[in-house]
């Protein structure tokens, strides 16, 4: 080791030269050097002579060594080793007891030689230590450099210029390089394809502060092993001689390979449960085919895929029968289309919303066709021209770098609806088996909830169809009376649910006015919509008053089943200003008058249509000239929010504003209500009163 090219803290200060500082091994062992003369009388003692044997150089010089320092019983084996170093027997070495001047007895290690000065007279050098201080120095020797040797730890020693000058063959295998490729160079030298940067400066701070850094985790690639990624955790440590002279530094290198990918396997589950986890809460929260394709691939960018788009095929929309053979096109429809990031990837997809043709030779059609997933862990350029539409699309996939691509089919009910489409760019990971199959899962979730959206749609749109047929078309305006109406479905998804209204033409001018609404949503409220709307038409054809009406409603929708409905049923006299009115469970009528606040009419509520057994009384109420009565369902005015009083108080609130027409107090109500109670249909009659036609210049009997 370079030991003399690193200067302890505050010695450059002092101005002392750091070669002349005492340390080092022979101040640990405290050699003592003694030297006789021909006669055997001590002729130079050294100052660590004095320190071992207890003699100063006063009471030692000139007197015989074996006079000083041999017991009686010793002396003649003393006189005869000297005489034989002497006469040029060559030198001696052993273990020999030594008397110390306290009067014990000290075993020393001796190396004696003769000398001879330039006038050829000899002299006899002994060098001596403490026999336990070098016992215990080699025996810590002895055990460093075995557990150097053969420690499972790589370990190395680095001079203060950060070149190695010790290795163990631990290291070498970890390294995959001999001791002798190491000794002498640097880690950047050794080592090319390490994180040199991290390493030297953990290097050099240790230098610097002393401080060991402990359990410094790396990674990369060995000479043995170059094309595996290795993982190892290492700590560096100053080393510093007796003098505290800074000597270099000492590193521990402890192959992680196995745990690191063990550690990075089970955060990739971790991320995978997360993943499962997140999906089963946001997917399917509505039934809309849409959103519920948009939570899918927000799920999976950017934790799993950089890009994800979802596909259906068009034929699974229409309920049509898909072209026949394997070599047959598909249409898809693209429902969702998510990046992590801005990319020329997104212009490549197809758009969301609309109907794209593919060959066969497209993966995302092989992948529909066959029900199987396909997986291109390492995406070339060829395989480019079978995932993009076109070849100007494929070239957008290349700039945006994709190198791996997967597409999942989405199948529900053992019928494929169209696939999951999948690419990384960015993320520098491949996808694998294990993606795949979390893939699979996620898309069977999803397959499910968009098979739910797609046939609850089917639904919605035929009961809305049937709804809207059962409905009556535009009314004709009646004598004495000028009437607005809307229907509006649910704002949102929405249910369609079995809300109606109708005008019905009486004898004598007269009018009935009817609002309802069916408890429950889907084809069934709408069918029996119809069946009561049609038996109310018929009893309304009767000429019979509104309680005996309703009343024969009650028993007609007792004897539809579960069926329960409300509903207000009013007949209006042109000729007497008059209108009687009865009610079945249903929310009070508007009654506005010009000038005058407007009333909710106090009127008996009645039990549904549908619970039996339940009577009905008309009231009667003036409707002048001018006069508007406003029949409503509750789709108008409930809301999850609010208490009805308050809803109901704003829509009175509404009526007292100023209007010129029913089709005004439509627009007004519909416009200021319904956005906030959207989650129910509405059916909405405005009847006004207006003065009835005159026929040969009088007013018609």
């Amino acid at each position: 080791m370079e030991a003399g090219h690193a200067v302890p803290s505050g010695e450059a200060s002092s101005g002392r030269d750091p070669a002349m500082e005492p340390g080092g091994l022979l101040d640990v062992l405290g050699v003592a050097a003694v030297v006789l003369d021909a006669q055997g009388r001590i002729a130079l003692w050294s100052p660590q002579a004095e320190d071992l044997f207890g003699y100063r150089a006063s009471e030692a010089l000139g007197r015989p060594a074996a006079q000083v320092l041999v017991d009686e019983q010793h002396l003649e084996l003393v006189l005869s080793l000297f005489a034989q170093v002497m006469a040029g027997g060559g030198a001696w070495a052993g273990v020999f007891p030594v008397r110390h001047k306290d009067g014990s007895t000290l075993l020393a290690e001796f190396r004696n030689m003769r000398l001879e000065d330039e006038n050829g007279r000899y002299y006899a050098l002994g060098l001596a230590s403490a026999q336990a201080t070098l016992r215990r120095l080699e025996r810590d020797l002895a055990l460093s450099l075995r557990l150097v040797e053969q420690s499972p730890i790589g370990l190395a020693v680095m001079d203060t210029d950060l070149r190695y000058v010790l290795v163990n063959p631990a290291l070498e295998r970890i390294n995959g390089l001999p001791a002798a490729q190491h000794l002498g160079r640097t880690v950047r030298e050794a080592l090319p394809f390490l994180d040199i940067d991290a390493i030297e400066a953990a290097m050099r701070e240790v230098l610097a502060t002393g401080t060991p850094l402990l359990d410094q985790f790396t990674t990369g690639h060995t000479h043995a092993d170059p094309e595996v990624e290795h993982a190892w955790s290492a700590s560096f440590y100053r080393l510093e001689d007796p003098a505290h002279r800074v000597i270099g530094v000492a590193l521990t290198v402890v192959d992680v390979t196995e745990q690191h990918r063990a550690a990075t396997a089970a955060a990739a589950a971790r991320r995978r449960l997360t993943v499962i986890a997140d999906a089963s809460e946001r997917i399917g929260t509505t039934l809309d085919l849409e959103i519920t394709a948009r939570e899918l691939a927000d799920v999976l960018v950017p934790e799993f895929a950089d890009i994800a788009a979802v596909d259906i095929l068009e034929t699974v929309l229409t309920d049509s029968q898909p072209p026949a053979g394997k070599g047959s096109p598909a249409l898809f429809r693209a429902l969702a289309v998510k990046a992590a990031y801005p990319t020329p990837a997104t212009v490549a997809a197809d758009p969301v919303g609309q109907i794209a043709r593919y060959d066969a030779t497209r993966l995302v059609t092989r992948c529909a066709r066959t029900g199987r997933p396909i997986l291109l862990a390492h995406v070339t350029d060829h395989d480019l021209t079978r995932i993009a539409r076109d070849e100007p699309a494929a070239e957008l996939l290349r700039q945006a770098h994709l190198h791996s691509y997967l597409a999942v089919p989405l199948r529900a009910r053992g019928q494929v609806l169209g696939a999951l489409d999948l690419k990384r760019a960015r993320n520098p990971q491949p996808f694998d088996h294990d993606d795949l199959v979390l893939a699979g899962e996620l898309a069977a979730r999803a397959a499910v909830a968009i098979d739910n959206a797609r046939w609850y749609q089917r639904q919605r749109h035929a009961a809305l169809a049937l709804q809207r047929h059962l409905l009556p078309g535009p009314p004709p305006q009646p004598p004495g009376l000028e009437v607005a109406y809307r229907y509006e479905p649910a704002a949102s998804v929405g249910e369609v649910g079995g809300d109606w209204f109708d005008v019905i033409p009486l004898s004598a001018d007269a009018t009935a006015l009817v609002v309802g609404d069916v408890m429950g949503s889907g084809i069934n409220a709408a069918a029996t919509m119809g069946q009561l709307r049609t038996a109310a038409r018929t009893l309304a054809g009767l000429n019979l008053e509104p309680a005996a009406v309703l009343t024969h409603l009650d028993g007609i929708a007792a004897g539809l089943g579960e069926s329960i409905a409300t509903c207000v049923y009013a007949v209006y006299d042109p000729r007497r200003h008059r209108c009687r009115i009865a009610c079945a469970g249903h929310l009070p009528p508007v009654h506005t008058r010009p000038g005058r606040p407007p009333v909710l009419l106090d009127l008996p509520t009645g039990a549904p249509l549908g619970v039996g057994g339940v009577a009905f009384r008309d009231t009667f109420l003036d409707l002048a000239v001018g006069d508007e009565l406003v029949l409503y369902t509750d789709g108008l005015v409930e809301t999850r929010e609010h208490d009805i009083d308050t809803r109901l108080a704003t829509l009175t609130d509404l009526l007292g504003r100023s209007r010129s027409s029913p089709e005004e107090t439509c627009e007004l109500l519909l416009g200021a209500l319904h956005h906030e109670s959207g989650h129910d249909d509405v059916a909405l009659l405005v009847a006004r009163a207006r003065p009835l036609p005159r026929t040969g210049g009088l007013v018609r009997p």
